[in-house]
């Protein structure tokens, strides 16, 4: 029973550690070097030179803060890496720099006007670096002594003693300090910090002097040196929020808790209006500073010309963020309008745009992309294998390509091989169509579907008939 109840433990804990694998989720930066040259593979980027280039030089500037207002075009065939892109943009800028990624469609579903749903997602896209000082205690625990009452009734009283090389003293502790020290599971030689106004107590580790204490420690122990100088020092802290989140936390409508529910609802302009007036006097008093962050609109031919026409406005305010967006369409209409445009956006608003264009795969890039593909979700296949179905990816598409790699996967685990063979992606191609053969498929068996184009055109001809 113990030995069964332990192997369960260890397939929970064991399920922890296991992360989604998504369509981006092996990209971890640009693959840029110090000169913003794009590596051919890098970083899980793989092709796209130019393009990857031209991010690179948007980066810098985001990263410089000399680009805030801008807006930027990602325009492609479908599947040719433009949320890729983004995706590295992401994460080439850190937690530090607010990221907000959105569809165009989006604002159609929310409970909320659409300008309001795009002013939301610019000022989530626009960070605030909040700078103050504040005093605290930073020392190596020597001892901590805890009185109980005997009695069992009564507040509990203790003594802390904390030292640095140069000084040590002795607290008092009250009953709440020593609530908060159980909790953090505070024990001689742990290097601590307390801060004053808060009382708030951190655990930066344990001390090195103090090493040798245990035969063993676990992988998450840190070791720090003991601090040096005073006990009591005042600090510098630096809280990086959005504007967003400012705007909910003094929305008395909303509240705090509104940024875990995520329900937020539209915020007045008069509440705005005034947080900004806020954040100008801090940064004149150097307590903060703007971040600008980045916007990034997938499928930005879904916006109507009401949004067209907000986006155009909104990108003239100071407190704007760069806005990057994503189209794979031509020559189409603005929504909400009979009149086209390229890339569906309107000619004054295209005009603003630094347009970046993405060019087809070639076939060597298709395999690297699709060999990149199978690490990432543990797939072991031939190199046979591998070229037939980089072949498949060049003929249909590489989201396809993708597709098969899971799915030819199973198959080879169901006849208990250890890699994906040719076999095994003829079976999955099989099993599974592309668009085009899907088209073919209708195409000859369209008279036994409902509501077939032939139907639509049969009604024509009988209504001009009659």
């Amino acid at each position: 029973m113990a030995a069964a109840a332990a192997a369960k433990i260890a397939e929970v804990r064991e399920t922890t550690r296991v992360e989604r694998i998504g369509a981006h989720s092996h990209i971890r930066g640009l693959g840029l070097n110090d000169s913003l040259e794009a590596r051919n593979v890098s970083q899980g980027m793989v092709g796209q030179l130019t393009a990857r280039k031209a991010a690179g030089i948007v980066l810098q500037m985001v990263r410089d803060g000399r680009i805030a207002g801008r807006a930027v075009l990602l325009a492609g065939q479908p599947g040719t890496g433009k949320t890729a892109i983004a995706t590295a943009l992401a994460a080439s800028l850190g937690h530090d720099t607010p990221f907000t990624s959105m569809a165009g469609s989006e604002i159609y579903s929310l409970e909320m006007s659409k300008t309001e749903a795009l002013t939301q997602a610019i000022r989530k896209s626009i960070g605030v670096r909040i700078k103050e000082e504040s005093e605290i205690i930073e020392g190596e625990v020597v001892e901590i002594q805890v009185d109980r009452p005997a009695t069992g009734v009564g507040s509990k009283i203790g003594k802390l003693i904390l030292k640095t090389t140069d000084m040590e003293t002795i607290y008092d502790l009250g009953g709440k300090m020593i609530d908060s020290i159980l909790k953090e599971k505070v024990q001689s030689g742990d290097v601590i910090t307390i801060d004053k106004a808060t009382g708030k107590i951190t655990r930066l580790g344990r001390s090195f002097a103090r090493a040798r204490d245990y035969d063993a420690t676990g992988h998450q122990t840190r070791f720090v040196q003991c601090p040096e100088g005073e006990l009591q020092k005042r600090k510098e802290v630096v809280h990086t929020v959005t504007l967003h989140e400012i705007d909910v936390i003094n929305s008395r409508t909303h509240g705090f808790l509104a940024l875990f529910s995520g329900d937020t609802g539209e915020i007045k302009p008069e509440v705005r209006e005034q947080i900004n007036g806020k954040v100008a006097e801090w940064r004149e008093e150097g307590k903060a500073e703007i971040i600008p962050g980045v916007l990034f609109i997938d499928e930005v031919h879904m916006l109507d010309i009401e949004c067209f026409s907000f986006l155009n406005r909104a990108l003239e305010n100071e407190m704007a963020p760069i806005v990057i967006m994503a189209t794979n369409r031509g020559i189409t209409k603005i929504r909400g309008t009979n009149y086209k445009s390229p890339h569906g956006i309107p000619l004054d608003l295209l005009d603003r745009l630094i347009i970046v264009p993405t060019q087809p795969y070639e076939e060597k890039e298709l395999r690297e992309i699709l060999s990149i593909r199978c690490e990432e979700e543990d797939c072991q296949m031939t190199d046979n294998a591998l070229t037939v179905l980089t072949r498949i990816a060049k003929e249909t598409s590489l989201r396809y390509g993708m597709q098969l790699i899971m799915t030819s996967f199973l198959i080879a685990k169901k006849r208990k091989a250890p890699e994906v063979d040719v076999e095994d992606i003829k079976r999955a191609y099989t099993l599974f169509f592309d668009d085009g053969r899907s088209v073919q498929f209708l195409r000859e068996y369209q008279q036994e579907f409902l509501y077939s184009a032939d139907d639509d055109v049969q009604m024509e001809i009988e209504e001009s008939d009659q």
